[in-house]
C-alpha cells in the first residue's frame, strides 16, 4: 500500500495517539498553526496595500484586543470542557490502531464522506440557531460577535457550540467506519477548512477557487453570513443553502 510508510512512521507515535491528551493538544496544535499565516496577514494588512487589496471587508481591522479575546477563550474552551470529555471518550472508546494502512482510495472516498456528512449536520445545526430565538440567544450569539471574519475568531464561540460541532468532527468517522489514519486527515482537512471559511481574504489559491460551479463557498460565502446575518449557514459546500433558498453570493 502507497499510505503504508506514512502509518508505520505514525505508529512509531503509538503511545501519544493512545494518551487522553493527545486530542486535545492535536487540535489545538493544528488549529493555532493554520491560524498562524493569517494572523501575520492581519497584522500586515493595515500597512501593506497588497495585503488589503485580498481582505473581504478591507476595512475591518483586527486588533491585538480581538487576538487576544479570541485566543483566550478557545484556550478555555479546550482546557474547561474539550480535555474532560476527550478523556471521557478515551474511556469509553480505547484507540485501536491497525497494523495495515488504508488504501488511497478509500482514504479519499473517507474524507469526502465524512466532509459532506458534517457538511450537512452543520447546516441543519446552524439553520436551527438562527431560526429558533432562544438558541441564539443562548448559544450562538457569542460566534456573531465580529461581523467580520478573522482567523481567530473560526473558534470563538460557547461551549455548547463548540463541543456539539466537537462531537459532528468526531463521531462521523466512526459512523463511517473509517481508518485511524483517515479519521486524523479529516480533522486537519476540517480545521483548516473550518480556518480558512473565516479568514476574512478571498486569495487567489483559496479553496473555493479550486472548487468548480460554485459548490464550495469559502471565505467569500461565510464573510457574507456573519456580515449579513440570514444566509449561507451551510459551513463549506453550497447545495443545502440552494436547497432551502438560504444561498447569497456577492453579485446579489
Amino acid at each position: 500500500m502507497i499510505l503504508q510508510p506514512v502509518w508505520d512512521y505514525v505508529l512509531g507515535y503509538s503511545h501519544l495517539l493512545r494518551s487522553p491528551f493527545f486530542p486535545v493538544i492535536f487540535s489545538l496544535s493544528v488549529y493555532l498553526l493554520f491560524c498562524l499565516p493569517f494572523v501575520v496577514l492581519d497584522l500586515l494588512s493595515p500597512r501593506v496595500a497588497l495585503i488589503r487589496r485580498y481582505k473581504i471587508q478591507p476595512e475591518s481591522i483586527v486588533t491585538w484586543d480581538v487576538m487576544k479575546s479570541c485566543l483566550a477563550l478557545v484556550l478555555y474552551n479546550h482546557l474547561v470542557y474539550i480535555f474532560p470529555v476527550t478523556v471521557l471518550h478515551w474511556y469509553w472508546r480505547p484507540v485501536a490502531l491497525p497494523r495495515e494502512a488504508v488504501g488511497v482510495l478509500s482514504l479519499l472516498w473517507g474524507l469526502l464522506a465524512c466532509l459532506l456528512l458534517f457538511d450537512f449536520q452543520s447546516f441543519v445545526w446552524h439553520l436551527l440557531h438562527h431560526k429558533v430565538p432562544w438558541l441564539y440567544r443562548t448559544f450562538h450569539k457569542v460566534h456573531h460577535t465580529h461581523t467580520a471574519t478573522s482567523a481567530l475568531t473560526t473558534e470563538h464561540s460557547g461551549a455548547w457550540e463548540t463541543l456539539s460541532l466537537g462531537v459532528f468532527a468526531a463521531i462521523n468517522p466512526f459512523i463511517l467506519g473509517c481508518h485511524p489514519l483517515t479519521e486524523m486527515a479529516f480533522f486537519v482537512l476540517n480545521i483548516w477548512l473550518s480556518v480558512e471559511d473565516h479568514c476574512g481574504y478571498d486569495l487567489p489559491w483559496a479553496t473555493h477557487r479550486l472548487v468548480p460551479w460554485g459548490l464550495y463557498g469559502g471565505a467569500p460565502h461565510h464573510d457574507l453570513h456573519h456580515l449579513k446575518f440570514k444566509s449561507n449557514y451551510a459551513p463549506y459546500f453550497t447545495h443545502w443553502d440552494y436547497l432551502a433558498g438560504t444561498l447569497l453570493v456577492h453579485d446579489d
